[in-house]
């Protein structure tokens, strides 16, 4: 499976803090927070991505990433000139898309556990049939996609932003999709807002009884980290899963050496090409002793 990265949107929520730069490239802890959703997509097994971002910050995410073959990965590059729609993505990067593909967006952090192997699945087993959304109860379910289930988990319908929901289980912003998808967003129109709408998207995939849902384990976590509060919430969370529990999140030197896409020697390199004294390497030096202990 294929991988796709929109770390695109103006960031109009976090002014001034985007007037000079992406929000994907603002810090969550010791790291900016482009790192997080990369690292899911390597721990899921993805190692081909397309990254989709503004003509303004894509410059900016390619100088932090390159081609990423630094962490064992390949990474090209596509331009969104204007926010459309998170599903506009998939048209951008449409002759990328010749097998399934993973959307994960670029501001959204995840600490996956028990549903990490159902997830792994997905991108490494057979052909999907079906488009698989991820579920996650929230407290302020209108400022997302919402999903209405029946008591088997079986998605009933889903609604974007809605003023009134009906239910507290969000889409979070990790979606896998058949090879078609691509044609089916072809399909789309814009919404009263101007936008190609994810939601209308897995709409269609409802309609059509290729939909299904999977639930996030009450342990792990969520964040869009699109607000500030939401942003510091993300800090916090990853410095008490490092200080408190030791457990790395959007580490993707670590994840590239625990996953074999690199060697220990090349992880070591990168240590050494790192400016002495930071937070972030003493973290590395630290992950890479307890990687050799177990």
């Amino acid at each position: 499976m294929k991988g796709i990265l929109l770390a695109g949107g103006s960031g109009s929520r976090l002014y001034p803090m985007t007037r000079t730069t992406s929000k994907q490239l603002l810090p969550v802890y010791d790291k900016p927070l482009i790192y997080y959703p990369l690292s899911t997509l390597m721990d899921l097994g993805i190692t081909e991505m397309v990254v989709i971002s503004t003509p303004r910050d894509l410059p900016g995410i390619r100088s932090l990433l390159g081609d990423g073959a630094e962490f064992g990965l390949r990474l090209s590059y596509r331009v969104q000139n204007r926010p459309e729609g998170i599903a506009q993505s998939l048209l951008i990067a449409s002759d990328f898309i010749d097998e399934d593909i993973c959307l994960i967006l670029g501001d959204n952090l995840f600490l996956l556990n028990g549903e990490l192997a159902r997830l792994r699945s997905l991108a490494s087993g057979q052909a999907l049939e079906t488009a698989v959304v991820v579920l996650c109860p929230v407290k302020d379910p209108e400022r997302f996609g919402v999903a209405d289930c029946d008591a088997g988990g079986r998605v009933l319908r889903l609604v974007e932003k809605p003023k009134l929901p009906t239910s507290n289980l969000a889409v979070t912003g990790l979606y896998f999709y058949p090879s078609d998808v691509a044609g089916l967003a072809a399909t789309l129109r814009p919404s009263a807002r101007g936008e190609l709408e994810i939601t209308d998207l897995n709409n269609l995939y409802l309609a059509q009884g290729r939909l299904r849902a999977l639930r996030l384990e009450r342990e792990s976590r969520w964040l869009d980290a699109g607000t500030p509060d939401a942003l510091l919430e993300a800090s916090e969370l990853a410095a008490r899963a490092w200080r408190n529990e030791r457990k790395p999140a959007g580490y993707p030197e670590e994840m590239a050496r625990r996953r074999g896409l690199i060697s220990q020697e090349d992880y070591e390199a990168l240590l050494r090409s790192m400016k002495p004294g930071t937070p972030y390497l003493e973290h590395l030096r630290a992950l890479s002793a307890s990687l050799w202990r177990s």
